[in-house]
């Protein structure tokens, strides 16, 4: 486990640590950071972040990387195992004044080498779209601060369009953007699309289609980050009242609510096949959801101060189908060292068997990690003792803790495609059986609300539903006279409709309240999860964990950018490296040979006419 020994021990910087699959090692050569190294005052400094997009060159080396320092920002060529950095040599590198970046995202789907959208959002609340590649600014969005004129906190493409994008501020607002509109010169006028448990959706009046097409208020305080689901229907987004709430995007229905169990909530991630949700925040915890159960399953202690990220390994997934009574043997036995694109693809899709009617048993453990400021990298396995608490174990789990975990009993049976409309639909291509629950851990009552209020209003629901086909999904055919003409009148008809909206008002929830509800479970009511490792990684508070095919991805508020190979990775790359080292050997032994030939020849036919003339 994760604790370390006393005194120096603790405050010794990790380089390398070791799970069930190997050894994982820091790359001092692989190592990204401003070019000039000088020291600066990372105190009041917008955080660090890191965005990487694979433009898919012919070269084999196609991954590049993004990052913010302070008021700069840089483009490199990522090399990651691989080669060492050239810190020298930045493809792109901008300076700002008056404002600093605070986060970027690159649109995955018009990446190519010779061109590449990013965006960036300003601690003044401005949104700029770029290409690093070409050097040129396309658009400023926000220019003039007359949307909104807080830090942006989040920055993303909408999943499967070129075109528009969500915005995040600390104001508590996200915004819809799309790349071919402009902002507008005055400041828009809003009218109410939809109302829900504390959040409200406006639209933009204007004569002309403008930017932003909507406005959401969530909650109370800042929006801290949000997240996308993997099929890109729903939305997770996490705020500074504490509250994580999960929507629907694009008929935009609340799915379900949960609160932290103190302080806000500042970071959030999904898993791989869309079943459960993470987040980490200032109550030092990580906290796993379930999306189908709309509930809190596991908490997970290691951090000693506030989770910055939160991210799931898609590479160390573990699924496996196999009869229990047959498995014997160590967790090492079955361990599947390869960590590839493929693998990652193909365990979202095995994921989903264990939702099929085929009963064979499936071993399932999820891997995610965690970074805080304590400059602390946990890893966490979340395993089906934990998940399926019920169904009879395939194999030991070691690094597990159920600290006076209730007993709930077994749930009843599951939904399935071929049952009636009240089945929860999941963010992938089938729906699973529910979660067994206890009495102590029913449906949020919150959840349930915010989820059928809307069903119940038939109206509503599809005029939002209409609205969201035309305008969510650009998906590139819109003609936008007639989006506009119908998005006022959907408006129109919910500012109508809005008796029983007002019936779930944005109300402040007392936090007292809410603890030992099924919004915030006692930490005695839930399993208790130990970190499978947890080093100290850093000097300053880390700000970035990234999973990629062959390493992971840290960075540190004072702007050095690691990459840890993964296990067996490092030994390939030092082979790669001698082989490269004996060929540049070869090469310079024939350089040298070529050189010295001609001189020796002549050095010695003068010594031979020397002592010739004297003899």
């Amino acid at each position: 486990m994760a604790a370390e020994g006393g005194g120096k021990e603790m405050n010794e910087i990790k380089t390398q640590f070791t799970t069930r699959e190997g050894l994982y090692k820091l790359l001092s050569h692989s190592e990204y950071s401003r070019p000039n190294r000088v020291p600066f005052n990372s105190q009041g400094s917008n955080p660090v972040r890191v965005s990487f997009v694979n433009v898919n060159d012919q070269s084999g080396n196609g991954d590049r990387l993004c990052f913010n320092v302070g008021r700069e920002l840089y483009f490199y060529i990522y090399k990651g195992v691989r080669k060492a950095a050239d810190l020298s040599k930045p493809i792109d590198k901008r300076i700002y004044k008056g404002t600093q970046p605070t986060c970027h995202d690159f649109n995955h789907l018009t990446a190519t080498a010779e061109s590449v959208s990013l965006l960036v959002g300003f601690s003044a609340g401005q949104v700029q779209l770029i290409d690093p590649i070409k050097k040129e600014t396309s658009k400023l969005f926000n220019e003039e601060r007359l949307i909104d004129k807080s830090r942006v906190t989040c920055v993303k493409w909408v999943p499967g369009s070129e075109s528009l994008f969500l915005v995040a501020h600390s104001s508590g607002n996200m915004y819809l953007y799309n790349v071919e509109h402009t902002c507008g010169t005055t400041a828009p006028h809003y009218q109410l699309l939809k109302q829900g448990e504390s959040f409200a959706v406006h639209t933009c009046k204007s004569k002309s289609t403008r930017n932003p097409l909507l406005k959401w208020t969530v909650g109370e305080g800042a929006l801290n980050e949000f997240a996308f689901s993997p099929d890109g229907k729903f939305l997770a987004c996490v705020s500074q009242d504490g509250f994580l709430r999960v929507f629907n995007f694009d008929s935009v229905e609340l799915h379900g609510t949960m609160k932290s169990y103190f302080g806000g909530l500042l970071c959030v991630c999904w898993s791989p096949d869309g079943k459960y949700i993470v987040t980490g925040g200032e109550d030092d915890l990580v906290t796993v959801w379930s999306f189908v159960d709309c509930r809190v399953i596991a908490r997970g202690h290691g951090h000693k101060s506030w989770v910055s990220v939160v991210a799931f390994d898609p590479y160390t997934t573990s699924v496996e189908e196999s009869d229990p009574m047959e498995f014997s043997g160590s967790d090492e036995d079955f361990q599947d060292l390869h960590f590839g694109r493929d693998r990652a693809n193909s365990t979202q899709s095995r994921l989903s068997k264990r939702n099929s009617t085929d009963s064979r048993p499936v071993s399932v453990t999820y891997r995610f990690g965690s970074v805080g400021q304590d400059t602390q990298l946990c890893l966490w396995d979340l395993t089906e003792d934990i998940l399926f608490p019920h169904q009879p174990l395939s194999r030991a789990r070691t690094h597990t803790n159920v600290m006076n975990a209730t007993s709930p009993p077994a749930g009843s049976g599951g939904a399935n495609p071929g049952s009636n409309g009240n089945s929860i639909t999941t963010p992938g291509n089938s729906v699973p059986p529910p979660l067994p629950r206890s009495n102590s851990l029913p449906h949020s009552a919150v959840s349930n609300a915010g989820s059928k209020s809307s069903v119940m209003d038939g109206a509503i629901a599809s005029g939002v539903s209409k609205f969201a086909t035309l305008s969510l999904h650009d998906r590139k055919e819109r003609h936008h006279e007639k989006d506009h003409k119908r998005n006022h009148s959907m408006g129109h008809i919910s500012s109508k409709s809005s008796d029983k909206l007002n019936l779930v008002t944005k109300t402040k929830t007392d936090p007292a309240k809410t603890l030992g509800t099924p919004l915030c479970p006692r930490m005695e009511d839930v399993p208790l999860l130990e970190p499978l490792i947890c080093k100290k990684i850093a000097h300053e508070r880390l700000t970035v964990l990234i999973f990629l095919e062959d390493c992971i991805v840290t960075a540190c508020q004072e702007g050095f950018i690691c990459t840890w190979a993964r296990p067996g990775k490092v030994e390939l790359q030092k082979q790669l490296k001698t082989k490269e080292q004996q060929q540049q050997e070869k090469n310079q032994s024939r350089k040298t040979l070529k050189t010295n030939k001609p001189i020796n020849r002549v050095k010695w036919g003068l010594d031979m006419h020397n002592k010739l003339s004297l003899n």
